[in-house]
C-alpha cells in the first residue's frame, strides 16, 4: 500500500469533484431522471444552460495522501463552447484518467468519449473534445464583470445526474485564487453555491452567458470561486492546441501537516506523455523542491507555478521527489536528466522504514536563506546564523531538540549543514573529513569512509559508532557541487532508531542555492 508521507491537514477549501468509489460505479446513483429531449445546436439562452453543461467521469487509477492507491471514477462537470464539441473543464477532474465518459445535458441514455487536448495544473483548467457532432454551445459575456452581477453556477453535484442551478451574486469581482489546486490571479468570489461534483461547471450571468468556471466551494465558510472568463479566454486556444500552458501535466494539491507546515505538492496522477511523466514523476509522489525553490511553503501551489512562470514550462528544471512506497528520496529534471534515487547513507545501506521516514518533518532554513534540509519536526531549537573560518564565509544551520545539548554532548541528536562557495576554491571534500576525523577518532569507532554522489553534488561521507560510550552514531558528509559552485559539509548526530532513520531524509533533502 502506498502511504502519506506523513498526516496531512484537511485544508478549510475544498475541490468540487465528486469521487465515486468502484462500488458506486457499477451500482449507481440511485433513480436516474428521464434524460431531457435532444437539444438544437446553437448557442444556448438562459433556457438553454443546461443543454451545453455535461457531466464527466473519469475512470482510472489515483494516489491519494491519506487513502493510498485506488482504481475508481470521479465525476465533475463541464460545459461546451463551440458547436462541434470543444469543452472546458478542471484539470483535477480529468487529467490523469485512463477513460473519459461524457454525457451532455444529464442525458445518461447516451455516453459520449472524449480526448484531453491541454491542460494547466496552475489554472485548474483543461479543454477536451467530444466525439465530432453538432453541439448546442455557451457564448461568453461581454463586457464588464461588475461586483453584484447575478450569476448563476450550473453543473451536476455529487456526482448525480441531475442538472442543477444556484443562484447569487458577485461578491468580489476580481481576486486572487491561491488554494492547494491551483495559482491563479484573477478569480470571481460569488454566492451561488458550488457543491463536490460541479467542478469545471459553468458560471452564467442572467443571459446564460459564461462569466468563469467554477472550481471551488465551501459550504461551512459561504466561499465560491470561479476561474474569470479573462483568464480562460487567454488560454483557451493554446490548451486547444494541445499546449502546455503552466503544467508539467500532473493532478497536483499542495498538502500540509496539522501545523500547516507545508510539505510539498502531491501528484494524485500524471498525463500519459507529459514532461513529469517523461521525467519519470509518478502518482503518489511528494514534489518538494523545484528550482532550488521549497513548494507549498504556504499550503498551496503558488511557489510550484511561480516557477512555471518564471522560467517556462519548457525550460530544464531541477525537481526534488519523495516516493512514500518505497521511502526515498528522488532528484532529477524535468525536461532535462530523469529522476535517480538519491544515495542512502545510514547504517547498513537499507533504506529507512517507511513508518519513522514519513514521520513529522520541517524544512529550516539558514538566515541567508542559502541553506535549506528537512528535519524531524522535533528538532525545533534552530541556529540560522554563518561563520566565516580560514576556509572562507559559510552559511549554516543547525536543528536540535536542544542546541546546548546537542553542541556539549553526545546525548542529543541534532544536524549541522554549512554551505560554502569561497571553500570550494580553498579546500576539498577530503581535507574536511580529515579534519572532522581528528575529532571524531578520538571519541567513536569509524565504519570507513565512503564516497557519495546524489547527481547534484560528489563527495565523501563517513559513518562512526559508539561515541563516547554513548552508543551514539554520528555521520560527516563533505560534497561539493558538480558545477564546482559550492562546498557543503552535513553532520548528523542519531540517539535513537527514529534519528537513523531520519539520516537518509536529511540526506536526500539538503541544498544549497548561491
Amino acid at each position: 500500500m502506498t502511504t502519506s508521507p506523513r498526516r496531512v491537514r484537511r485544508l478549510p477549501l475544498l475541490g468540487a469533484t465528486a469521487l465515486i468509489l468502484p462500488l458506486l460505479v457499477l451500482t449507481g446513483c440511485g433513480i436516474i431522471p428521464t434524460a431531457p429531449a435532444a437539444p438544437a445546436s446553437g448557442a444556448v439562452d438562459f433556457e438553454g444552460v443546461q443543454s451545453a453543461t455535461i457531466q464527466i467521469e473519469a475512470v482510472g487509477t489515483f494516489v491519494d495522501p491519506e487513502q493510498g492507491g485506488y482504481e475508481a471514477a470521479g465525476r465533475g462537470s463541464g460545459f461546451i463552447v463551440n458547436d462541434e464539441g470543444l469543452a472546458v473543464t478542471n484539470n483535477h477532474v480529468v487529467v490523469g484518467a485512463g477513460t473519459l465518459d461524457v454525457w451532455v445535458g444529464g442525458d445518461t441514455g447516451t455516453t459520449l468519449n472524449a480526448k484531453v487536448l491541454g491542460s494547466s495544473e496552475c489554472l485548474d483548467l483543461a479543454v477536451i473534445q467530444l466525439q465530432k457532432g453538432d453541439y448546442p454551445h455557451f457564448d461568453w459575456r461581454k463586457g464588464e464583470i461588475a461586483t453584484a452581477t447575478d450569476v448563476y453556477a450550473a453543473g451536476f453535484p455529487l456526482g448525480d445526474p441531475t442538472f442543477t442551478m444556484t443562484r447569487g451574486i458577485v461578491s468580489k469581482a476580481s481576486t486572487a485564487g491561491e488554494t492547494p489546486w491551483a495559482s491563479i490571479d484573477n478569480v470571481i468570489e460569488h454566492d451561488a453555491k458550488i457543491r463536490g461534483g460541479n467542478s469545471g461547471g459553468p458560471l452564467v450571468d442572467g443571459k446564460g452567458r459564461l462569466v468563469g468556471v467554477n472550481y471551488a466551494g465551501n459550504d461551512q465558510y459561504d466561499t465560491n470561486l470561479a476561474i474569470h472568463r479573462d483568464e480562460v479566454l487567454a488560454v483557451v486556444d493554446d490548451l486547444a492546441k494541445g499546449e502546455s500552458v503552466l503544467s508539467l501535466g500532473i493532478n497536483a494539491h499542495a498538502i500540509a501537516d496539522e501545523e500547516g507546515n507545508g510539505l510539498g505538492v502531491w501528484v494524485s496522477s500524471v498525463a500519459a506523455g507529459s514532461v513529469a511523466d517523461e521525467s519519470g514523476i509518478e502518482p503518489g509522489d511528494l514534489l518538494t523542491r523545484l528550482q532550488g525553490v521549497t513548494l507549498a511553503s504556504d499550503g498551496t501551489l503558488s511557489d510550484y507555478c511561480d516557477v512555471l512562470r518564471t522560467h517556462g514550462v519548457d525550460a530544464t528544471l531541477d525537481v526534488d521527489v519523495y516516493r512514500p512506497s518505497d521511502g526515498v528520496y528522488y532528484r532529477g529534471q524535468v525536461n532535462g536528466d530523469p529522476l535517480e534515487a538519491v544515495q542512502v547513507v545510514s547504517q547498513g545501506g537499507d533504506a529507512p522504514e517507511s513508518g519513522a521516514a514519513a514521520g513529522e518533518f520541517v524544512t529550516v532554513t539558514d538566515d541567508s536563506g542559502a541553506v535549506t534540509v528537512e528535519v524531524p519536526a522535533a528538532w525545533s531549537d534552530v541556529d540560522g546564523s554563518g561563520y566565516t573560518n580560514d576556509d572562507g564565509t559559510w552559511s549554516s544551520v543547525i536543528a536540535t531538540p536542544d542546541m546546548a545539548g546537542f553542541s556539549d554532548g553526545w546525548n542529543t541528536p541534532g544536524v549541522w549543514v554549512s554551505a560554502s562557495p569561497d571553500a570550494a576554491q580553498n579546500t576539498t571534500t577530503d581535507a574536511l573529513l580529515a579534519s572532522a576525523n581528528e575529532f571524531l577518532l578520538t571519541e567513536c569507532t569509524s565504519q570507513g569512509s565512503q564516497p557519495f554522489d546524489d547527481g547534484v553534488h560528489s563527495g565523501v561521507f563517513e559513518i562512526y559508532e559508539g561515541c563516547a560510550d554513548s552508543g551514539a552514531a554520528y555521520l560527516f558528509l563533505a560534497a561539493e557541487a558538480n558545477d564546482g559552485s559550492y562546498i557543503i559539509t552535513v553532520a548528523v548526530q542519531a540517539n535513537t532508531e527514529d534519528d537513523l532513520a531520519a539520516i537518509d531524509r536529511i540526506i536526500g533533502s539538503f541544498v544549497a542555492a548561491f
